[in-house]
């Protein structure tokens, strides 16, 4: 049975979706460090865009590489239908409240020194064109902050890494929170912080001070949901990490599974096992390493479901029934003391 009051607290603050959240969150939790806040993140976040004409990526099985050299026609639908797991583009996660994105990049053959986003094929957007929205977004709400994770880097050299880290830095300049503050609302408002960039290149982050290292991501690796239930609390019994880190509420299938099943989809699957994904969720708390809280919740297709309302009614819970400062699109530019 779902916690009704968090989502319907979720629901009534943000009725027509979550685009300003973040600024509308009690005066209690401005100081609250934001890896102790429960915050609504998509994974694979790019695989809305999926190319078809692009060929199977080298890291996926040998298997499944050869079967797409042999009958591409065949092979490309099929590893698109289990390969997308979001429908929408990242301005539009984000008015759900998405704020972590998990950003997979990639060299796409005969593309030149253009990047692109990659999960079992490559995209059709371009790495610059995604983040050049994301940006123009983030513009258009000053006090909304988004955690980007950049991973896997497939088939990236080392000058396309430095290529891109200048960009990032170029793009977002003084938006970028630094890797060597603890990041709450107030402190990221004050700054005016609006990013945190997650690199999983050790030494690009320790060039840069505006990159942080990659953030743990507790992945189960199953498609069955009661298995990434047990999986999921059997990581929360060892202790969760210190900072930001990632549970994964996706599911995966492998390889002989996706070739003997190339009619069904990661949506059919995914919608499946929501209720008993999201009732777990509704369960969880946020907060630190002493109590064991949750921080960023990752899902798969986050626009069919109340997911996001869901995950951000959780940070009403460490309130512990105090009373709130209510707050209104109007109130939410209060003067905040630095």
């Amino acid at each position: 049975m779902f916690q009704r009051k968090a989502m319907e607290e979720g629901e009534r603050q943000q009725p027509a979706g979550n685009p300003d959240w973040m600024s509308r969150l009690p005066e209690e939790l401005l100081d609250v460090p934001l890896w102790s806040l429960a915050v609504p993140g998509s994974h694979d976040s790019m695989s809305f865009c999926l190319d078809l004409s692009s060929p199977v990526l080298k890291s996926e099985p040998r298997l499944l590489r050869v079967i797409d050299r042999m009958c591409p026609c065949w092979t490309r639908p099929c590893v698109s239908r289990w390969a997308t797991t979001q429908q929408s583009v990242l301005s539009e996660q984000c008015d759900l409240g998405i704020r972590f994105f998990d950003l997979r990049i990639a060299r796409k053959p005969a593309a030149g020194s253009k990047l692109f986003f990659a999960h079992g094929i490559y995209t059709l957007l371009a790495v610059k064109e995604a983040l050049d929205e994301l940006a123009t977004w983030l513009d258009a709400h000053p006090k909304e902050i988004v955690i980007i994770s950049c991973s896997h880097f497939e088939s990236l050299t080392d000058e396309d890494h430095v290529n891109l880290v200048e960009f990032i830095i170029m793009l977002f300049g003084n938006k970028l929170c630094s890797s060597k503050e603890t990041p709450t609302l107030r402190s990221c408002w004050c700054r005016g912080w609006q990013i945190v960039i997650s690199y999983a290149d050790q030494q690009m982050v320790l060039q840069h001070p505006q990159l942080w290292p990659g953030i743990p991501y507790w992945y189960a690796d199953s498609p069955d949901p009661k298995k990434v239930i047990a999986y999921l609390e059997d990581q929360k019994s060892k202790g969760r990490p210190d900072g930001f880190y990632v549970s994964g509420l996706n599911l995966t299938e492998d390889t002989p599974y996706v070739l003997l099943h190339p009619l069904q989809s990661m949506r059919k699957m995914t919608v499946r096992a929501l209720s008993l994904l999201l009732e777990w969720t509704s369960k969880q708390r946020p907060g630190g390493r002493e109590g064991g809280g949750v921080n960023i919740l990752c899902c798969d297709f986050v626009g069919v479901s109340k997911f996001c309302s869901l995950v951000i009614g959780l940070n009403y819970k460490l309130l512990d029934g105090r009373p709130r400062v209510s707050r209104t699109p109007a109130s939410s530019s209060y003067s905040i003391t630095c």
